[in-house]
């Protein structure tokens, strides 16, 4: 491939729109994201949980991809063989919700389309926001390796739904059967529980008496739903109430409706909720389904899938089921059998896509029978080759769901999904399971209905990796991932199929680790929504600020495990961190005067500052890089950030300009280098979190290769690791703090030139401040520097306690003697309560025992470090006082 060509010089100002165009179709042409399939380099697999092709993503989608992404940058850049694979969800329900909607608008519905015709109308819908996303991820800057990109539609992937259909189906674990399902009326499909969403709602108990077909009283109810009981088929009591035990066995009569209904005794009943007497539907409610099955009770169902009352319904019939109940409330107030009607709120179930009310519904449907297979998920658990929960809180999430999960509602009665492989003899009524259609098809129907979205999603790591062949290249390179990021919400919904899956059809978890995260909420800890108004797109937050302060802020914002708030704020103080690190680079770049890689030198003589820096960048780089390993995301920012502003941009780039500036060449071909190779290597460290920039920076230095996202990962070099100078640089940053500190305290501006006074407590202390005279010169600006190991302090001065030091600043005509004995007094105290906190924890024979024996003896220097100081401010303080 072509090289871009090296810009000679960097624009005054950061213009991320114009860097963000460029950058990702040079890194596409380049295809620097396509997974090689190298031997000699171990494989790093993440896959995309798939977003759904109904519209725009969201924060969620920006924050969940975004740490996908620094994940897959840096294993890239560490040496891996990186597949970050993307795709996308046909999203079933959604999906035909938004197409029904959009044909709606142009006076049409599917029915009237036709089944082909609608799909066909579906597949165009799916490519239009198929496009819209892969733009959304450009815009992001994710590194997705498109040319394995996949759809839960597309034919390999149906392949693999079949056979798993199939497969289940041969062993026994799929079945079809008559059950009470959550129905949604508005979409007019089945729901699993838990795509059911449940509210507390304000709603009414009715209580109502059954007249005895004996004429010798009534029986007592109470139910929320009283248009159900137009399908009541008994009245159930508990064996041992006492209260009933004479009316096990006999009848009574249905108001309304006339019926007869048996009263049955059965454990399920609850003597102490209610009159202890419950009406049972058992068409209509499942625990009612369960209780009917013991006792060989009819079904009636009452209502049509749109909601309505059906035939059944008498008189109702036609009606909404709210009219219904309105109007048989009234129906049976003015009967007398509604004696009382209590307000009280309970829960209500909702459906997710939709909406609308839950109904439970007597249906026929396709169910997983889950028992095996969820053994075998939590059997996994107690393995060494068990799936990895981050934080690990979450896998008892998992486990408490999945031990007492029920069997799956796979059937969906839409037509924009995987068809059921499953057909009907037309006239035997004979079912036939099969990859392929029957031969005689003529005499056979398919089932109309497909499968729930999550059925395909479950095989989402391996299907799309080219299973049920388990020849194929990416299968057996690449499968298992090493990590699936997604948030809390969907460890039902999707991680737990997915992992009960993966066991059951390749033997192996789907993947290594789980990483989950929370929401993203607005300032106020709301979660972002259309109602409140709340909800921030990710893509006018590009336009504003750019990709990169998006991608840092979403990153850094939080703790695994745990939700994020949006602050614009916040974005806009990356962007000023964007903007630090482009003007320290310039300012690098200017005095690199056209530096070439081959003319970068680390060999020469380099100063504390030089030395400083560079064991500084090899602790950022080490701490960085396992605390990427750990997910630690935002102590992963919390490093880059102190390092890059605090210690290269305040501290080193305002040192380097003493040998820049100067007149020693090997001093300053010495800095330049250092300057070079640490800006160099911060950018690969910072380039998983902000690319754009990175890449734009990185292309203007000094380098090999063609594009940061290839190039090498950093990591400590001994050779360049100086611990001693770290530690004079860090006494001389303290000192020079002191001083500026003091100056602002006594409002000297810092232009002013002032005596200072350094009594170094050792004459190997005093060396390292000789040794390093020219910072705390520029950096202090002294009119008299003075260093020594027996200096007294003058009157009036004031004077600061550090660790190894004392500092005098004679400010005669500018202190307030009794104003310093205040300062120095205050001092004194927090000094005193500091030796008093170590002095607890060292009385603590608990920790004196069990921490480690490094951690005890830093609090024992700790401890004799403030009382030194501690002693020398008591003492400064009685001298002022003379």
């Amino acid at each position: 491939m072509v090289r871009m060509e090296k810009e000679i010089s960097m624009p005054t100002k950061y213009d991320p729109k114009a860097t963000e165009e460029k950058w990702y179709q040079y890194w596409l042409d380049g295809k620097f994201f396509e997974a090689t399939g190298d031997e000699n380099k171990e494989p790093y697999t993440i896959v995309i949980p798939p977003p759904n092709v109904t519209g725009k993503l969201h924060l969620g989608h920006a924050w969940d991809t975004t740490l996908q992404d620094i994940l897959s940058r840096a294993k890239r850049m560490q040496g891996y063989d990186v597949l970050w694979l993307p795709g996308m969800d046909h999203a079933g329900i959604a999906t035909q919700a938004k197409v029904e909607g959009k044909l709606k608008e142009q006076g049409t519905n599917r029915y009237e389309l036709g089944r082909e015709k609608f799909l066909e109308k579906s597949w165009e819908w799916k490519e239009e926001y198929a496009d819209f996303i892969r733009n959304q991820w450009s815009k992001l800057g994710l590194s997705l390796d498109y040319s394995r990109e996949r759809f839960t539609l597309d034919e390999g992937l149906s392949d693999a739904v079949k056979k798993v259909f199939v497969d289940l189906y041969e062993k026994g674990l799929i079945y079809r059967g008559e059950y009470i399902i959550n129905w949604d009326p508005q979409t007019k499909t089945a729901l699993s529980d838990i795509e059911v969403i449940h509210e507390d709602v304000k709603g009414a108990f009715y209580h109502m008496r059954y007249p005895l077909v004996d004429g010798t009283g009534s029986i007592e109810i109470a139910t929320t739903r009283p248009e159900t009981m137009l399908g009541d088929t008994a009245i159930a009591v508990h064996p041992e109430d006492e209260r009933y035990k004479h009316l096990i066995g006999k009848k009574a009569k249905l108001p309304i409706v006339g019926r007869e209904i048996e009263i049955v005794a059965d454990d399920y009943v609850d003597m102490e909720f209610g009159s202890g007497a419950v009406k049972i539907t058992p068409a209509h409610d499942p625990n009612d389904f369960e209780i009917g099955n013991r006792h060989n009770l009819e079904r009636v169902l009452v209502m049509n899938e749109d909601g309505t009352m059906n035939e059944n319904a008498g008189k109702y019939q036609g009606m909404d089921r709210f009219e219904c109940r309105k109007q048989i409330v009234k129906d049976l107030q003015e009967q007398g059998v509604l004696f009382e009607i209590e307000e009280h709120m309970h829960s209500v179930g909702h459906s997710e896509r939709s909406g609308a009310v839950v109904e439970p519904y007597l249906s026929t449907q396709w169910f997983v029978k889950m028992e095996p297979l969820a053994k075998q998920a939590i059997e996994l658990q107690k393995t060494e080759g068990k799936v990895n929960f981050v934080p690990d809180r979450f896998e008892k999430t998992y486990l408490r769901w999945i031990e007492n999960i029920r069997d799956w509602c796979i059937s969906r009665q839409l037509w924009w999904g995987h068809r059921i492989p499953a057909w009907y003899h037309k006239e035997t009524g004979e079912i036939y399971v099969g990859l392929k259609a029957p031969e005689d098809i003529e005499n056979w129907e398919q089932d109309d209905d497909v499968l729930d979205t999550w059925f395909s999603s479950a095989l989402w790591p391996f299907s799309t990796m080219g299973w049920p062949d388990e020849e194929s290249a990416d299968f057996k390179r690449f499968y298992p991932t090493d990590v699936l990021v997604t948030g809390y919400d969907i460890i039902f919904f999707w991680v737990a199929r997915m992992i009960f899956q993966g066991v059951e059809f390749t033997g192996k978890r789907p993947f290594k680790d789980v990483l989950i995260h929370g929401l993203v909420r607005d300032s106020e800890g709301r979660k972002m929504s259309k109602s409140l108004g709340n909800g921030v797109d990710p893509m006018d937050v590009i336009d504003k600020y750019g990709a990169d302060s998006l991608r840092y802020f979403l990153s850094t914002g939080s703790s695994p495990g745990h939700d994020l708030r949006f602050y614009w704020e916040k974005v806009e103080s990356t962007w000023n961190f964007a903007n630090k690190i482009w003007n320290a680079s310039r300012f690098a770049l200017m005095n690199m005067e056209g530096m070439t890689y081959d003319e970068l030198d680390l060999s020469g003589e380099k100063s504390t500052a030089d030395k400083w820096i560079l064991t500084r960048f090899n602790e950022t780089a080490e701490a960085v890089t396992r605390l990427i390993n750990n997910y630690e995301f935002g102590e992963v920012g919390r490093h880059l950030y102190n390092f890059i502003w605090d210690d290269l941009c305040d501290w080193y780039i305002e040192m380097a300009k003493l040998p820049l500036y100067g007149e020693d060449e090997a001093a300053k071909k010495t800095t330049r280098s250092v300057l070079a190779y640490v800006l160099d290597n911060t950018m690969r460290l910072l380039h998983p979190f902000m690319p754009y920039l990175t890449e734009e920076i990185w292309q203007h230095l000094p380098h090999k290769g063609e594009s940061i996202t290839v190039a090498a990962w950093p990591e400590k070099r001994g050779d360049l690791h100086f611990p001693e100078a770290a530690r004079e640089m860090d006494l001389l940053t303290e000192i020079i703090r002191s001083v500026r500190n003091t100056r602002a305290e006594m409002d000297v501006a810092p232009s002013k030139a002032i005596e200072l006074q350094i009594n170094a407590k050792s004459d190997e202390v005093k060396d390292q401040l000789v040794r390093n005279q020219n910072y705390l010169e520029k950096f202090c600006n002294p009119s008299k520097l003075e260093i020594g190991t027996d200096l007294q302090a003058p009157d009036k001065s004031m004077t600061s306690v550090l660790t190894g030091v004392e500092l005098f600043l004679p400010l005669e005509g500018l202190i307030d003697i009794d104003e310093e004995i205040k300062r120095l007094e205050k001092e004194a105290e927090r000094l005193a309560s500091e030796v008093d906190r170590v002095h607890k924890k060292l009385s603590n024979e608990n920790f004196v025992k069990k921490a480690p024996q490094k951690v005890v003896d830093e609090e024992r220097a700790k401890e004799a470090d403030y009382m030194e100081k501690r002693s020398k401010v008591l003492d400064r303080i009685l001298e002022l006082k003379k």
